[in-house]
């Protein structure tokens, strides 16, 4: 599995609606953002854990290599 780097709730965010999802809500510091029937939180923290990321990232339905790859385009 491809190393996925430490980043914060925000560059998250930008690089996933750069992917094609919208921010649909937030209720405190967790962002749901969603692109038609998948969806995905993502805590607005000044770093996001590895394993946090990944899981929000499987629950987005992409895959870490796609995600490491918009993040390195950017």
């Amino acid at each position: 599995m491809p190393e996925l780097p430490k980043l914060s709730g925000q560059e998250i965010i930008k690089i996933l609606e750069s992917l094609g999802f919208k921010v649909v809500r937030q209720k405190g510091s967790h962002i749901v953002l969603r692109k038609s029937h998948f969806g995905c939180v993502i805590p607005n923290h000044k770093e996001v854990a590895i394993g946090t990321l990944r899981c929000a990232l499987k629950q987005a339905n992409i895959l870490p290599e796609e995600f490491i790859k918009k993040y390195k385009n950017k």
